[in-house]
């Protein structure tokens, strides 16, 4: 390192934002997490005994991925690499592996590779890594926001050990703003700042899990604050009101919390929460979702989850999809919710959907010689001499407009696919079917 970047260095260093700066250094300050680093958990114990094998740490934003490898790289007797799958490249990743492969038989030392935002490499940068990770060459820790199991080649999935971490609670947020103020080498604590319970709360509650967002917060309020007479910066709730405008929502259109979000939202209509149901759509619709996308999942679920127990279910949500595409937003949102609050206070059955598969597994497992002769098509030349037609009933000819005689193949006589529940309307088509056998008798 020549005195250049030595300089610009200890500059980074110094000019850090502060949650850059007040990153934990060891196992004992980490904040959260507990689930897989408390002292009785393997992460924990692997850690402190220098015996890591591939991991992958997956989760939010602000959430401590990164700083378990800073960790990691602090604790570690193995020598330790770092790279950002934004900038870094396949030439970069063999000129390591090749250096971890020298590093190995020199000093017999293993060498751990940390790649942060892994889910940006492509397929064949993944690919790459195989080899050195599969040999032991290298030990892999890769972070990211995406869900691995989608994101990640499976590969190097199933030669890791997957951690999720969680948005952290807000007594862990606070800890660490109270940590910064009080942290006179690394944080805020040279300033003389006082900062209130109720202005912490607020930061804490207002992050949503993301420790990054409270504390960069935290520090421009303090560097924007005048002092008061007594030579004091005073973060109070009114500060904290202007550093952070708008809590921001995590929500990525082709990322986890997409599906995440979208899965809630079908759920709470499925389970009659209107409620539920109006939060997550207004959650969608302000991180920018495609409207047109949130139409479709309410058709869906109008003909998968309520059915024929209401038929206007499918009208109305159809109807609201074709406006919403008409009209567009903002006004779109009112047609939306109309359409959401429908069907989820409908009365539910999925027996529609039910009959469906359940019959298309017949039709997939179960050899049928053939349909029914007189069930065949006997409108040309020649049918009826393969008695194509004959003795088929015509259920008009009969009362209630219904007759009773063979419609399924002989091999599936007695399936039942379509069993009405007692519903709303299902339950009058269930009484008519019922009707119509007693009447048959």
């Amino acid at each position: 390192m020549d005195i250049f970047e030595y300089t610009r260095q200890k500059m980074i260093k110094k000019e850090s934002p502060l949650a850059a700066r007040i990153r934990p250094k060891t196992l004992e300050e980490f904040v959260g997490q507990e689930h897989i680093i408390g002292k009785d958990k393997l992460l924990y114990r692997a850690i402190k005994a220098d015996q890591l094998s591939s991991l992958i740490f997956y989760g939010p934003p602000g959430t401590g991925k990164t700083t378990l490898a800073k960790i990691i790289a602090h604790t570690t007797t193995a020598h330790f690499r770092q790279v950002n799958a934004v900038v870094a490249g396949k030439k970069e990743l063999v000129e390591i592996m090749e250096e971890a492969k020298m590093n190995q038989g020199m000093t017999g030392r293993k060498t751990i590779l940390f790649i942060d935002e892994i889910h940006r490499f492509n397929k064949a940068q993944q690919d790459a890594l195989l080899p050195a990770v599969e040999d032991g060459t290298i030990v892999l820790i890769g972070a990211t926001t995406e869900n691995p199991y989608f994101e990640v080649n499976r590969a190097l999935v199933s030669r890791s050990q997957i951690f999720h971490l969680k948005p952290l609670e807000k007594q862990h947020i606070k800890t660490l703003l109270f940590r910064s103020i009080k942290d006179v080498e690394r944080g805020l604590g040279s300033y003389n700042v006082s900062l209130s319970e109720e202005a912490a709360n607020f930061l804490a509650e207002v992050a949503n899990g993301d420790a990054r967002t409270a504390l960069n917060a935290l520090e421009l309020g303090v560097l924007t604050t005048e002092r008061n007479q007594e030579g004091k910066i005073e973060f109070t709730l009114k500060v904290a009101e202007e550093c952070i405008q708008k809590r921001a929502i995590q929500y990525d259109k082709t990322g986890d919390n997409h599906y995440d979000t979208i899965s809630a939202f079908i759920k709470s209509i499925r389970g009659s929460d209107p409620d539920a149901a109006i939060y997550y759509l207004a959650r969608m619709l302000e991180a920018g979702e495609d409207p047109r996308f949130i139409a479709r999942r309410i058709v869906i679920a109008a003909s998968e989850d309520v059915g024929n127990a209401d038929p206007m279910a499918l009208q109305m949500a159809l109807a609201a999809a074709q406006a919403v595409d008409f009209i567009g937003m903002p006004e779109g949102r009112i047609i939306l919710s109309q359409a959401v609050v429908y069907v989820a206070t409908a009365p539910k059955s999925n027996a529609s959907y039910l009959a469906i598969d359940a019959a298309l597994q017949d039709v997939r497992e179960v050899t049928i010689q053939g349909i029914p002769n007189h069930l065949r098509d006997a409108h040309y030349d020649g049918a009826k001499k393969l008695g194509h037609g004959i003795e088929y009933l015509y259920p008009h000819d009969y009362p209630n407009h219904y007759v009773e005689q063979q419609y399924l193949p002989s091999e599936l006589l007695g399936r039942k696919y379509y069993c009405p529940t007692d519903q709303g309307y299902e339950e009058k088509i269930k009484n008519h079917q019922q009707k119509n056998k007693e009447a048959n008798k």
